[in-house]
């Protein structure tokens, strides 16, 4: 299987940026897509970014376009989440997710998808 481990959350105040980071290890030679979620207090986990193992195709929610970017590196097994114009409405717990697959192009934004789970990092965005 393969481990996840978020970092680079914080405190930062609306407008400004953070860089997440999700590296993975264990059986990191196979091919998979990654995906990043978020849940904030009292709220349902929500889908944020996706992209495929290649890094071609990528795949964001509504609310998190313009703003956000899902980029890899598959020789260094990290997976990142560049963060900008952080709003508020922005702070949760953001975990990266893992599904094996055998397509370099395919991208999942449904948490049933993934296989393979981080325990999450802070962002937390004052007004």
């Amino acid at each position: 299987q393969v481990q996840l481990v978020e970092s680079g959350g914080g405190l930062v105040q609306a407008g400004g940026s953070l860089r997440l980071s999700c590296a993975a290890s264990g059986r990191t030679s196979i091919r998979y897509a990654m995906g990043w979620f978020r849940q904030a207090p009292g709220k349902e986990r929500e889908f944020v970014a996706s992209g495929s193992w290649s890094g071609d195709n990528t795949f964001y929610a509504d609310f998190v376009k313009g703003r956000f970017t899902i980029s890899r590196d598959n020789a260094k097994n990290m997976v990142y989440l560049q963060m900008n114009s952080l709003e508020p409405e922005d702070t949760a717990v953001y975990s990266c997710a893992a599904r094996e697959t055998f397509s370099k192009s395919a991208h999942f934004s449904s948490a049933a998808d993934y296989e393979y789970w981080g325990q999450g990092t802070q962002v937390t965005v004052s007004s």
